[in-house]
């Protein structure tokens, strides 16, 4: 749980730092629901942060606090991180998490029993496994065949998402197949004693609806309700927040951007931003001030996104550069000419770029893979944030693990990261087994105990993970219901770095990244980037038939132009737009032929 503030000397200096942008000065000065509609590189992140610094110190009493809610435990990372930075220490006052840790954390499991959930006693959450099985069995029971149950799976849960209410005529009768599948679906889960992460905010937001003094409790707690990436987060926490904001009495701000909104394969509905944006009730304010990107590559995403938009860069921004790379052979010689000529040409233009200002983004995992390889060769370490990447970047347990490997591997000696805040982290993580001052004590006794015996950046990664799991987290993990998959997810990954594993060689160094300065080249697919800024953008493999996909609907093709726009902008100095020669992407072909007229 998270924060009161501590020193208000931070946030006050770092409010007065949004004087100068009038319209984010009007959104941290808001007093009412309000709605920030932020472009890229706008400051959101700034915006959000301050002004939750300033509703906890001058507008809420003691014990009330905030909620702020965001799309995934990235980034309630970085919104975690950004509050230590303005001096506002952790405590229990406000929640910053998922939808789903919402969901299950703060209306799930203090209101199951009261609010008679339909939840099995004492339940967990289901790991992948459980859910895999799971579906087998209904498949077997609802459709039969030889067909590969999981091939239902993503179908399945966007009518789960799509469609809220099941007494509708709408549920039984859009698709009556894949609604009996849902019910024997989540029947399977039920007989196990699980539930899954879709389930949680479907759960909650049905409690919530139906239960009219969980409304006003959750009120007593958090008055003001924040919500991040507002744009991805679905049909249950909208109906969510309407109940709570607009029925309860909660105060709304708001953070997103319609034209950021990529995740429609997982139920995302921008226009319920755009909606919201739009009531009476609500103030709208409109950041279009990009502090990221250079000019160039400012104007130029526009025509990127198809439509304007009245984006700016900054007073003095560079000028920002973008470059087209049609290229002949397959993603394997695409890649090694990114190596060996497109790389080495970008650092000699930025003499002082560092492999991990650099990110490589693609349509596709798969499509990394090779990437990956050329890396490979040319001696280059990376970091992946994809579905191939060595285990989820979601995974809050990793990344935990990964902070204190670079404690372990020298950061003890600069004082980053600090061990208070590790030990932070780490209380978090396992809650629900330090429930008492002296259970939090003992665990950072141990934890300390832990990393300073192993401050050697040379061990294997194998033993270090074995021994941390076995004298520290196997028990606390055991006694957390909501870690099951956290825990499967390790179990996996140190079986990957044992003796028989496809890591085997990997170093603690090699884990944290510390023993190589962190200067390893990102990839991630166009979806991971979200959220994240680098000096240098590679957009690999913008080909047709991969973005958008040969056979897409008219609402897909929109979706497709938002994430090559998320990925465009990503980029501070420059873009590389990188595609096979003769089958480039309409949107790489539209683009091109928009910027060269300009340069004639």
């Amino acid at each position: 749980m998270w924060p009161v503030v501590s020193d208000r000397s931070l946030y006050l200096r770092a409010a007065e730092h949004l004087r100068a942008n009038e319209a984010q000065w009007k959104a941290y000065e808001s007093d009412g629901h309000c709605v920030v509609l932020a472009g890229p590189g706008s400051g959101k992140t700034k915006v959000l942060t301050t002004k939750l610094a300033k509703v906890l110190f001058e507008e809420i009493q003691e014990p009330r606090g905030v909620a702020c809610i965001t799309y995934n435990n990235e980034c309630a990372r970085e919104l975690e991180t950004r509050l230590y930075a303005l001096g506002v220490e952790p405590s229990r006052r406000v929640f910053i998490g998922t939808v789903h840790s919402f969901s299950l954390t703060q209306v799930i499991l203090p209101y199951a029993k009261t609010a008679k959930l339909e939840v099995p006693n004492e339940f967990t959450v289901a790991t992948q496994r459980q859910q895999r099985t799971a579906l087998e069995i209904a498949f077997k029971r609802v459709i039969g065949g030889p067909e590969n149950p999981q091939s239902w799976s993503f179908r399945m849960a966007r009518y789960r998402r799509s469609i809220l209410d099941r007494a509708s005529k709408q549920w039984h009768e859009e698709d009556p197949q894949l609604a009996k599948l849902v019910e024997a679906y989540e029947a399977e889960l039920r007989k196990m004693g699980v539930i899954d992460f879709d389930d949680m905010p479907l759960l909650a937001s049905r409690a919530l609806a139906a239960n009219e003094w969980m409304r006003r409790a959750l009120l007593a707690k958090y008055p003001v309700l924040a919500v991040d990436e507002y744009q991805d987060l679905g049909r249950a926490l909208h109906r969510m927040v309407v109940g709570l904001c607009f029925g309860a009495g909660i105060r709304l701000f708001a953070v997103g951007d319609v034209d950021q909104s990529i995740y429609g394969f997982t139920g995302a509905s921008p226009e319920l931003l755009q909606q919201l944006s739009e009531r009476l009730d609500v103030q709208t304010v409109r950041l279009r001030l990009n502090y990221r990107c250079g000019f160039r590559i400012v104007t130029a995403s526009e025509y990127v996104l198809g439509e304007e938009r009245g984006y700016k860069a900054r007073d003095g921004a560079a000028q920002g550069t973008i470059y087209f790379h049609p290229r002949i052979g397959g993603y394997e010689q695409q890649a090694e000419y990114v190596f060996s000529s497109l790389i080495p040409q970008s650092k000699a233009r930025i003499p002082k770029l560092t492999l991990g200002q650099i990110a490589v983004l693609y349509p596709a995992a798969w499509i990394g893979d090779a990437v990956d390889a050329a890396a490979r060769e040319h001696g280059i370490g990376t970091v992946r944030s994809d579905t191939n990447a060595l285990y989820p970047r979601s995974s809050r347990l990793m990344r935990w693990l990964e902070g204190c490997a670079v404690w372990c591997c020298g950061g003890w000696r600069l004082g980053y990261p600090r061990l208070a805040r590790l030990v932070l982290e780490g209380r978090n993580l396992f809650s629900e087994a330090l429930v008492s001052d002296e259970k939090r004590r003992l665990f950072q006794r141990d934890l300390l105990k832990e990393l300073w015996g192993h401050r050697d950046g040379t061990m294997p990664l194998h033993d270090w993970l074995t021994a941390l799991r076995g004298n520290l987290i196997a028990d606390l993990i055991g006694q957390c219901r909501t870690q099951s998959e956290e825990r499967a997810i390790l179990d996996v990954f140190i079986e990957r770095t044992g003796p028989e594993g496809d890591v085997a060689d990997m170093t603690l160094s090699a884990f944290s990244g510390f023993g190589d300065g962190g200067n390893r080249i990102n990839l991630s697919t166009l979806h991971s980037s979200k959220g994240r800024e680098f000096s240098v953008v590679i957009l690999f493999g913008m080909d047709a038939g991969r973005i958008p996909r040969n056979g897409a609907l008219t609402t897909e093709i929109r979706e497709a132009r938002r994430s090559f726009y998320v990925g465009f902008t990503r980029a501070e100095d420059e873009v590389h737009i990188v595609y096979t020669s003769g089958h480039a992407s309409s949107f790489v072909t539209e683009v091109r032929g928009r910027l060269e007229p300009e340069e004639s």
